[in-house]
């Protein structure tokens, strides 16, 4: 598996990986221009097709997929598994957005490779805490992310995108935070 920054012809698969869960009000929805916008903040994992098509790879390697550090060029017939964002919402706070992985890729650590990658990401940057509003408490716990208030997270937050959410202001996302 490799993670690499998305190309702007890469959005029409970005949007059809998250689409149901857009419908589904479990991410908010990211038009093609603000998607192409925020292009330099997406991180997307990719796998060759012919590995994934072997099943017995698939059964032996169940959430333990390597991460190559090697280019996206590397791979002759790249096939995307899930991407997220990494938002700077200042010098010190930064958040991961959009989380998703294809249903068929899940449960094969992408995306807590994604997430990792994001932590490496923001630490480069030299920023301090990364904040995710989430459904999957669980997961981010996992790498040490903490439940805090959502009261303590920066208005511009609030009022820039949960006000554009179908739950708004009924929220039931949770905040955890980490130190990097």
């Amino acid at each position: 598996m490799i993670i690499a920054q998305p190309k702007l012809n890469d959005i029409p698969i970005m949007r059809e990986i998250v689409r149901p869960e857009v419908e589904k009000g479990v991410i908010l929805e990211r038009s093609v221009d603000v998607m192409a916008n925020m292009i330099r903040s997406y991180r997307v994992a990719w796998e060759e097709q012919e590995v994934l098509e072997k099943k017995e790879f698939l059964d032996s390697n169940f959430g333990k997929l390597i991460l190559e550090n090697k280019p996206l060029s590397a791979l002759n017939n790249p096939v995307m598994l899930g991407f997220c964002a990494l938002h700077l919402h200042s010098t010190t706070l930064a958040e991961i957005r959009s989380l998703i992985v294809a249903p068929f890729a899940q449960r094969l650590g992408i995306a807590t490779a994604l997430i990792k990658d994001c932590q490496k990401e923001a630490k480069l940057l030299g920023v301090k805490e990364i904040l995710v509003l989430t459904y999957k408490r669980t997961l981010f716990e996992k790498l040490n992310f903490i439940e805090i208030s959502k009261d303590k997270i920066p208005n511009q937050k609030i009022w820039a995108d949960c006000i554009l959410c179908k739950h708004f202001p009924l929220c039931e996302e949770i905040a955890l935070i980490k130190e990097i």
